[in-house]
């Protein structure tokens, strides 16, 4: 499969489209009403009722034009392919389906790439079809295509403009994160240089004015806190897409969501696990649960369990999905990830096929 291809089938739905409103529910009034009124006001309109009906029929695919997009473009263009069936030979007129634009547009504004492609076949199909029937002459599929084409072209390129934009946003943030980050070293490097210089003058003085070393303390002290402050400051500033570190009683939510059932399972003892420890145990869980939820097929079950053994954290997830295939044994950046991050803190992590079904991810880690 040529790159291009393989990347267009690739791209993701873009983020952020509009839920649906109150305007798409006028708009679908107005084109239904439209097509309507123009039938009542010009009863010896082509195609007859049937006609007047598809063009009122149709319009509620402007509803799911940006949730379903491919699947209104199917059920838009199929209707208007076979219409004609029951028309006699006659189609619709195009001032009556006009709204159908937009949601050729949201196919490539608001589809994923496999959606804009299967779509796009859809369209030159029924256009090739309606032109092998003879249901409209080759000046007008010309034409037709020639707008389809123009179309197309605008959703995508307000896509690429909204993702261009949503990238220069996105490096504005990353470079504003990389002057805080600076910004906190200078701090903590400050006031870590006073509490140092503090403390030398304390151990200094300490034989023959205690009291000396006692105010050395207190402004080590006050330092240390102002430091912590200030670093608490930035991190959040940092951190506005997380604000919260996740504990180990945060695990139950990963329960929810669509998928398997997922069966959560924490053990006693857990109580005193450090909050760098309880945030691994969380990522590395959640990382599993949404990768047994991708990838388990036929898995109706998931069991996360996680215990403590002495001065170690242990937890385990597994799911009852379909015998792993070939590819499942290759390593995706997921499973890089939960290794590197169990490594850093002195752990270990393993993720492979169960003995018999489904795929188990086992991780140990300092408590």
């Amino acid at each position: 499969m040529p790159a291009p291809l393989r990347s267009l089938l690739a791209e993701p739905r873009p983020p952020g489209a509009p839920p649906l409103s109150w305007r798409d529910w006028l708009l679908t009034a107005v084109c239904a009403g439209a097509a309507l009124l123009e039938g009542a006001l010009r009863p010896g309109q082509p195609g007859g009722v049937v006609a007047v009906l598809l063009a009122a029929g149709l319009a509620p695919v402007l509803l799911i034009r940006r949730s379903r997009p491919l699947l209104a473009v199917t059920v838009a263009f199929g209707a208007t392919l076979i219409a004609p069936a029951f028309t006699g030979g006659v189609k619709a007129e195009e001032g009556a389906l006009v709204y159908l634009l937009v949601v050729l547009y949201a196919l490539f504004r608001w589809g994923s790439g496999r959606e804009a492609a299967l779509g796009l076949l859809v369209v030159m199909v029924k256009q090739v079809a309606a032109l092998a029937l003879s249901q409209e002459p080759p000046g007008d599929t010309a034409g037709g295509t020639a707008i389809t084409i123009a179309v197309f072209a605008l959703g995508a390129a307000v896509r690429y403009r909204s993702g261009a934009r949503a990238r220069e946003l996105d490096q504005v943030r990353a470079t504003e994160r990389e002057r805080l980050a600076r910004d906190l070293h200078d701090t903590v490097a400050h006031h870590v240089s006073a509490m140092a210089i503090r403390a030398q003058a304390g151990l200094a003085t300490a034989g023959t004015r205690p009291d000396a070393a006692t105010d050395a303390l207190r402004l080590i002290e006050n330092e240390a806190r102002q430091a912590l402050a200030e670093m608490r400051t930035v991190l959040r500033a940092l951190r506005t897409d997380e604000p919260d570190t996740p504990r180990l009683a945060d695990l139950s939510g990963l329960a929810a969501g669509a998928g398997p059932p997922v069966e959560i399972e924490v053990g006693a003892g857990l109580g005193a696990v450090a909050p760098a420890t309880g945030a691994a145990v969380y990522r590395i869980v959640q990382e599993a649960v949404t990768n047994a939820r991708r990838h388990a097929r036929g898995a109706t079950h998931i069991r996360v369990r996680v215990t403590a053994e002495e001065s170690r954290v242990r937890l385990r997830v597994e799911d009852d999905g379909a015998a792993p295939g070939p590819r499942a044994t290759i390593e995706g950046y997921g499973v890089s990830g939960m290794r590197e991050r169990a490594e850093l803190l002195g752990g270990t992590c393993v993720a492979g096929p169960g003995p018999e079904r489904g795929w188990h991810v086992e991780a140990v880690l300092p408590s």
